[in-house]
């Protein structure tokens, strides 16, 4: 198993890839903490606990500060110290143009899915230095390098966690700790597959693959990322998208977006 004895922990872990993702690191024998805005998070605890690993949970808005200080000091207390931290919560619904998106949208979404991972990444580092060993993974998007229509907010956000991923490697490194970023393109999560079919044929028909991704496939990443077998991997953008990225330079131009917009 690649992380057996290792600590983690995973925000928006209540479903979709957060859930997958903690299933998986548990499979590859860390025990799991997770985190979410939702009660449903106590069941992927549950989840994990029955694959013969330890597992805490907490529910708190990784917005706020003094939240994230209170959730992860009751996961520490319950399984030790955080020496694989996963930044997953984010917002996924705010959809509006930039002339139509309220500020008090925006600065929701920069402060969940931006802000969230630097508190989070705060609130563990420290343990991280002392012990010259820590692996966190932020998981970006495919919007971050090309846009995404009518998620200026969205884009934005996911584009800043790259900044973050960087510095974090470049002040950190030294102290054994790795930062890497995941872009995942159009995974199968359950929002995706409430889709319209209409659309997700259209954005299927847009991935070289012609398939959506699996939530399991973002969670072997994940595993491999914060496994020794990755030590050297610092600082990285991974896309995780089916090829998806090749066409990501085109789509705010494609005559299916122009469609879905009238």
């Amino acid at each position: 198993m690649l992380l057996e004895g290792k600590v983690a922990l995973i925000t928006g872990a209540a479903r979709g890839i957060g859930k997958a993702s903690a299933l998986v690191l548990a499979r590859e024998g860390a025990d799991v903490g997770v985190a979410d805005v939702l009660p449903e998070v106590e069941e992927t605890a549950r989840e994990v606990a029955a694959l013969g690993r330890s597992s805490a949970f907490a529910l708190f808005d990784v917005a706020d500060p003094a939240q994230v200080a209170e959730g992860v000091g009751r996961i520490r207390d319950e399984l030790g110290d955080i020496q694989i931290l996963v930044n997953n919560a984010g917002v996924v619904t705010n959809i509006a143009r930039l002339t139509k998106m309220t500020h008090e949208a925006w600065q929701r979404e920069i402060s969940i899915n931006l802000s969230g991972a630097f508190n989070l990444i705060k609130e563990v580092i420290g343990p991280m230095i002392d012990r010259k060993w820590g692996r966190i993974i932020n998981i970006s998007s495919g919007a971050a390098a090309g846009g995404l229509h009518k998620q200026i907010g969205y884009a934005a956000s996911k584009a800043g966690l790259l900044g973050m991923t960087k510095t974090v490697t470049l002040e950190h490194a030294r102290d054994g700790i790795t930062c890497n970023a995941i872009l995942p393109g159009l995974i199968g999560t359950e929002l995706a597959n409430m889709m319209p079919e209409e659309i997700r044929d259209r954005a299927k028909a847009m991935i070289p693959a012609r398939r959506m991704g699996e939530t399991e496939e973002v969670g072997h990443l994940i595993a491999f990322l914060a496994s020794d077998k990755a030590a050297y991997i610092n600082g990285a953008e991974i896309r995780l998208d089916g090829g998806m990225g090749l066409n990501l330079g085109t789509l705010g131009s494609r005559k299916e977006i122009k469609e879905m917009d009238q």
